[in-house]
This record gives structure tokens, sequence and C-alpha cells, in this order.
């Protein structure tokens, strides 16, 4: 599983002109599934989203965590972080998981955040969505599962 983490000041997820999602201070993550992946790959990424150090202390360092912050998580499925751009110019999406497979580890991901006391808002999955958001820094990560065990 492959995640997008933006620290957020505020973010939030229309589907069909509706907000369906929103949170304040925070992150906004783009979670991506691949086929291949287990509950195993969502419970790591959610102990790292819940467990990094990148808002600020009364120093100014960034050494707070979601916990320590009060922070919440909006978290918006998106496939197309497993496209391969490396051949042509339309990137081919044949890695990324399929629906059966992605909707219940993208849901096990928001599970394991609020099981950790992070409030957790969602997009729709599948749905075109628009996501806005005021990046806070900027501060950008990406997070790979199989890249971390």
């Amino acid at each position: 599983m492959r995640a997008v983490v933006q620290r957020v000041s505020e973010s939030s997820v229309e589907v069909e002109g509706a907000v369906v999602g929103a949170t304040g201070p925070g992150f906004l993550v783009l979670l991506g599934v691949e086929e291949g992946d287990t509950p195993a790959d969502a419970d790591y990424l959610a102990e790292k989203i819940a467990g990094l150090r990148v808002f600020n202390d009364a120093d100014g360092k960034m050494n707070l965590s979601l916990g320590d912050t009060g922070g919440g998580v909006l978290l918006i499925s998106q496939f197309t972080l497993h496209g391969d751009c490396r051949r042509g110019k339309r990137p081919s999406f044949i890695t990324a998981a399929r629906p059966e497979t992605a909707i219940p580890l993208y849901e096990r991901t928001a599970e394991q955040l609020r099981a950790r006391g992070v409030p957790v808002a969602t997009g729709v999955f599948g749905a075109h969505m628009a996501v806005r958001l005021v990046n806070d820094g900027p501060v950008t990560l990406l997070l790979d599962s199989r890249k971390g065990f």
C-alpha cells in the first residue's frame, strides 16, 4: 500500500457537490492499494500515520504526532498512486488492487487509525471527488508498506 501524507490546516472532499468528509488540522492521506496487499499492510500504514511526528512543538521543531495535537485524518482512496509511467505516455494501473481487495483494506486503514484515537473522515471509494486542502508547511511524505517491513 502507498500513502501520500500531507500535513494540512484543513481539508475536505466533495462528491456531486456535497461535502462528504472534512478535517481541520491534521493530515490529508491519499491511499492506494496494490494487488497482494494484506491487512498487515493496512495496519503498518495506520501505525506509521498515527505516529508521524511532523507537527511543531513549542520550540517550532517537528516533534509532535496526531495524538499529541488532537489532529484528524481525511482518508481518500486513490488507485492512481499505483500508476506505472515508465513506458509510453499513458499510465498502466494493472498493479492497483481491484475494489473487492482495495475496499476492505482502505476501510481497515480507517478503522486502525480510529483505534489509535485518530478522528478519521473519508471520501467515497470509487467516486469522482473534489479534494480541497490547505497544505501546512508544506509537509508531504510518501509511505509504502512494502518498503517499511
